[in-house]
C-alpha cells in the first residue's frame, strides 16, 4: 500500500539508486523482514542501484557486509556506507591527523585509525561521540571532562533508540542527552541523517547525483528528515519504528509511503512496465 503524499511526477521512477536504511527498514536484528530480498531482486531485474546507508555506528561496514551476507544476500563492503566512515571522512578533510577521543566500539576506534587518526585518551584535540555498546561509566566521565572543557564534539548521529527484533536498545541520542545534562553543552556538529552531508558524501563517494537517489528509511527524524535537508526523494516504510498515527503528525512527510520493501517492488515492477 502506499500513500504518495507528494508524487513530485513520479520522481521514484527516477531514481538510478536507493539508499537503504538498515535497522527496521532491510532487517530487524538478525532476522530479515519479509519483502526485502524480493526489493533488491527487483532492482536487478530493472538495473537499479542499491547501497545500505546506516547511522548506526556501532560496527566497521565490513562487519554490516558480513551480516548482510549471512541474512541471505551476498554483500561486499563497498555497498555499505555508515555514519561512523561519514564522520571519519569528514573530519580526515577538516581535522587532517587530529588526536581524537573516541568514545564508540573497537570497530568504530578502527575506523579511525583507517582514516589516519591517532587515538588519544588523555589529551585529544577533539571528542567523537558514536553508538557505543561497549560504553562505560568511565568513558562518559572522561567525555563530559573534554566537552565541558570547550574540546569540539562531534556526533556520528542523533538517533534515540535502535529497533531490534524484541523491541529497541538505547541508540546514540540517549549518550548525548547524558553528556548535555551533565555539562549542558550539545554537539557541534551531528554528521548522520539526517544531516545532508551524510548524502553528499554517499554523492561525492560513489559519483551519485542526489536527483538520482532516493532514501527508504523506518524513521521520520532521520531517514525522511533527509527530504528537507537535502531535497532527496524519501519513501518511508512502517516495518520498523514508525506508525502510521507517528506519520499524520510528524512535521517530517516522505515523499512515498510503503508497507515494507516489498511494496516498494511492487509499485515498481507496476510503474516501470507502464
Amino acid at each position: 500500500m502506499v500513500n504518495n503524499q507528494h508524487m513530485n511526477n513520479e520522481s521514484l521512477l527516477q531514481v538510478k539508486c536507493f539508499l537503504l536504511d538498515m535497522d527496521g527498514t532491510f532487517n530487524l536484528g538478525d532476522e530479515i523482514i519479509d519483502g526485502s530480498l524480493y526489493f533488491i531482486e527487483t532492482l536487478n531485474e530493472l538495473g537499479i542501484d542499491y547501497l545500505f546507508l546506516t547511522n548506526n555506528s556501532s560496527k566497521h561496514r565490513g562487519i554490516y557486509a558480513e551480516k548482510i551476507t549471512r541474512l541471505g544476500l551476498p554483500t561486499v563492503e563497498e555497498k555499505v556506507f555508515t555514519a561512523g566512515e561519514a564522520t571519519a571522512l569528514y573530519l580526515a578533510k577538516e581535522h587532517p591527523s587530529a588526536s581524537v577521543y573516541v568514545v564508540g566500539t573497537p570497530a568504530l576506534e578502527e575506523e579511525f585509525r583507517e582514516h589516519g587518526f591517532q587515538l588519544e585518551e588523555n589529551d585529544p584535540q577533539l571528542v567523537v561521540l558514536g553508538f557505543d555498546t561497549t560504553l562505560t561509566y568511565q568513558k562518559l566521565w572522561k567525555l563530559c571532562d573534554f566537552v565541558r572543557a570547550g574540546l569540539p564534539y562531534i556526533a556520528t548521529h542523533p538517533d534515540f533508540n535502535c529497533p531490534t527484533e524484541t523491541g529497541y536498545m538505547p541508540d546514540i541520542g540517549a549518550m548525548i542527552a547524558f553528556v548535555r545534562a551533565a555539562t549542558g553543552r550539545e554537539p557541534d556538529l551531528v554528521v548522520g541523517k539526517p544531516n545532508r552531508m551524510i548524502v553528499d558524501a554517499v554523492a561525492q563517494k560513489y559519483g551519485l547525483p542526489i536527483e538520482e537517489m532516493a532514501m527508504v528509511g523506518d524513521r521520520l527524524y532521520t531517514d525522511i528528515a533527509l527530504g528537507q535537508t537535502s531535497g532527496i526523494t524519501t519513501c518511508l516504510v512502517l516495518s520498523g519504528e514508525t506508525t502510521s498515527e507517528d506519520l499524520a503528525s510528524s512535521p517530517f512527510q516522505p515523499t512515498y509511503t510503503f508497507s515494507n520493501l516489498g511494496a516498494i517492488a511492487d509499485w515498481l515492477r507496476a510503474h516501470k512496465s507502464k
